[in-house]
């Protein structure tokens, strides 16, 4: 039976199916069954696939030819990678895991940490050497109990010192132990406004760090200000995680109960997570446009356009606070990506959009995890082996399908978080915030421009998985589901 044949009589059928093909016991083919897994995986719903002739539909002539071909790859990690289109420009955020049930927990917002949220930039004097700061702690984590703050340095780890010639030369990978001992040093700008004097000076400070589980609330921080008889309202957020609509909506009772008539929505750190919380978000935000068009993700040739609307309750039923605002402000940086950048996106078609840091990651794709099942969903997955698949299976769009750029969003007003002077998250005088409430009330107070520094990275860097949008309400899969 060729495979050629199979796809003529059901566009896909045989792609679907948890065994490998009917025949191949008669035929002696005896392809390896998690490569057989991630072949037919990327051929259903990878998002290039059209840009890798390996996973045409009529790719091998019969079985044999195909059995071969899985058989050619040692891991399912090597034919995983020999199918993403161009790994260093385009895809650079599709992955496979040997461990669903961790990449799941991190996709909650669960999992092993320090509770050390940091940025990385290299030294002032140019060189390759790296230092971080703390950007916030996580409450209750050993980074907290150790009494790391957000604005301390470090520069090394067990007094080895950082340093980043390129992804494969450098020793950055030291932050992502089980257990370290992180070393502060201290930012000195020598007094002068002019950078190039600045150095990282070490000093006998340091921190011993453990991992330990953590679920992660993403709702950091929340404020309300009265400035000139205007209330604004101020939200952080970390993560768009659908476990936490019910607290989300709770903080929108609060400022809609406050008469709250401005939004400083605050992703700075934020690395993406669920649409759907996107478009829940944006409702909240909003409220006038329920049943429009928020946003829409766009799939290969296999599926139609699917569109999520803003909505007017969440799932256990409950109303939706909304505060029908026209304008929102949204401080977004380096290290927003994804659903961080479809909120903004989306957004902007409906009201203004004052987007205030700097240049977002620039991803508009968005995943799912595909698991070994007859619809490659969780149900029913191959109980032996706990691989899945995260690729890249759309691009999410604003109601015009207006993407985000791979540059990334250009902020409305430019501003860099100032290494000497990061402020306290949530309060007035956070030269971030401070910068908002200063649009917000049309004042004239003085806010120094702070020229934007190069984020070598964040926490999030050392995690393939972080920077993520993906799907939890996926395509119509079932309709290729086929008996075993």
């Amino acid at each position: 039976m060729k495979i050629k044949t199979l796809i003529l009589i059901s566009v896909l059928s045989l792609l679907f199916s948890t065994s490998c093909f009917e025949d191949r016991d008669d035929n002696g083919v005896y392809a390896n069954e998690i490569n057989d897994f991630v072949w037919k995986g990327m051929n259903a719903v990878y998002l290039y696939k059209s840009n890798i002739p390996d996973l045409a539909d009529e790719r091998f002539s019969s079985n044999e030819e195909y059995g071969a071909y899985l058989n050619s790859f040692e891991t399912p990690e090597s034919l995983f990678e020999s199918l993403i289109y161009d790994r260093l420009n385009v895809d650079k955020y599709s992955w496979i895991t040997d461990d669903y049930i961790a990449l799941e927990q991190l996709l909650d917002g669960q999992g092993f940490t320090s509770g050390l949220k940091y940025g990385l930039r290299f030294y002032p004097d140019g060189s390759s050497q790296v230092y971080g700061y703390v950007r916030y702690i996580l409450e209750n984590s050993t980074a907290d109990t150790q009494g790391l703050e957000r604005g301390m340095i470090f520069n090394k780890v067990d007094g080895v010192s950082l340093y980043y010639n390129s992804s494969t030369d450098n020793n950055l990978g030291l932050l992502s132990g089980d257990n370290y001992t992180l070393n502060l040093a201290s930012y000195d700008n020598n007094g002068t406004s002019d950078t190039s004097d600045d150095s990282i000076v070490s000093n006998s400070d340091s921190a011993n760090l453990s991992t330990e589980f953590i679920q992660e609330n993403p709702i950091y921080n929340t404020q309300i200000f009265d400035i000139g008889g205007e209330k604004i309202g101020y939200l952080m957020y970390n993560r768009f995680n659908n476990d936490y609509h019910e607290e989300l909506n709770t903080v929108f009772s609060e400022f809609a109960a406050n008469n709250v008539e401005h939004l400083v929505l605050d992703v700075r750190y934020n690395p993406g997570g669920k649409i759907t919380t996107t478009a829940i978000l944006g409702s909240m935000i909003t409220g006038q446009f329920n049943g429009q068009t928020f946003s829409k993700l766009q799939y290969n040739s296999n599926f139609e356009d699917q569109l999520y609307p803003f909505v007017n309750e969440i799932e256990n039923g409950s109303s939706i606070n909304s505060l029908n605002l026209n304008k929102v402000y949204i401080i977004a940086t380096g290290s927003s990506a994804s659903a961080s950048e479809a909120i903004i996106n989306s957004l902007k078609e409906y009201i203004t959009v004052e987007h205030i840091g700097t240049a977002t990651e620039g991803k508009t794709q968005a995943s799912l995890t595909i698991y070994d099942s007859s619809d490659l969903g969780r149900q029913g997955a191959n109980p032996n082996h706990t691989y899945a698949l995260q690729p890249l299976i759309a691009n999410s769009v604003n109601k015009n399908d207006g993407i985000v750029p791979s540059t990334g969003l250009v902020p409305t007003i430019e501003l860099e978080e100032d290494i000497t002077n990061l402020g306290v998250l949530g309060d007035e005088n956070e030269p971030l915030l401070a910068r908002a409430l200063l649009e917000i009330a049309g004042g004239n107070k003085y806010i120094p421009y702070t020229k934007p520094v190069k984020l070598l990275g964040d926490d999030n860097s050392f995690n393939k998985w972080a920077k993520v949008m993906y799907i939890d309400t996926p395509p119509n899969l079932e309709r290729f589901k086929i008996s075993n």
